[in-house]
């Protein structure tokens, strides 16, 4: 909250802070400032809103070191406002700024929410449907430009399991909305290039971020930046009037 804001403003960031907060499950901080004046606010517009949080946690372990958030103008509905509401009435564009270090991306690889999504997993080996449960994947960010993944997979069919170890450059694709592993090296055991080649094929779809997107909400990377122990990520991103709606309703 800045110390030049009308109380107008004022008012409306507290009533932003506690409608965020009441979506997370932690966050060590967050500041919400709003830019509008007493007339626009009368007329439900808003020049711009500032977000800016650290530790946040959504669905117990999904949870981003930093994130800010800078939006266009924002259409509201004013009595809404007045009432301690915030009513989107126009889509809101905003631009986002992610950062996850490596605890907490393995915390989430770790999470009941993204192990649901990685079993029963179907990949074409040998021209071959064959269904796999990634049961363990473990991340490391050792310098500016590769990762480390080391994984553990099970066949459900056969009751094998399968060990990769797998060094691969990260990158944006299809305009952002996909990342992509080119992969530098792997070893495995028992596991074929073919195998690995597969495996790989598939862990790209699942970080394709169309399968994210919602009626209310999409999402497109601007730009990957790995650091030590860390990735920066920044995007764009739209949200529909549903989606605030129900946050705060």
């Amino acid at each position: 909250m800045s110390q030049n804001q009308n109380l107008g403003e004022q008012a409306l960031d507290k009533v932003a802070e506690i409608a965020i907060n009441s979506q997370l499950d932690q966050a060590e901080q967050v500041d919400v400032d709003i830019k509008t004046d007493p007339v626009k606010l009368m007329q439900g517009k808003v020049d711009s809103v500032s977000i800016a949080g650290e530790g946040m946690v959504i669905k117990q372990d999904l949870r981003a070191a930093a994130v800010g958030i800078e939006t266009d103008s924002v259409a509201i509905d004013p009595l809404k406002a007045v009432l301690g509401e915030i009513q989107l009435k126009e889509p809101l564009n905003a631009k986002a700024q992610i950062l996850l270090n490596e605890a907490d991306l393995n915390r989430a690889l770790s999470s009941d929410y993204l192990q649901s999504k990685m079993r029963n997993l179907e990949i074409i080996y040998q021209d071959t449907p064959t269904l796999i449960d990634l049961e363990h994947i473990e991340l490391q960010l050792p310098n500016d430009s590769e990762m480390m993944i080391n994984l553990r997979l099970g066949l459900p069919a056969s009751g094998e399991k399968k060990t990769l170890n797998a060094v691969a450059k990260p990158s944006l694709e299809d305009n952002g909305y996909r990342i992509n592993l080119e992969i530098i090296s792997a070893q495995g055991e028992g596991i074929s290039l073919d195998f690995a080649t597969a495996l790989f094929e598939k862990v790209v779809q699942l970080l394709d971020l169309r399968s994210f997107d919602s009626d209310s909400f999409s999402l497109q990377l601007r730009d990957l930046h790995l650091q030590p122990g860390k990735i920066l990520l920044r995007a764009k991103t739209t949200v529909e009037p549903g989606a605030i709606n129900e946050m705060t309703n």
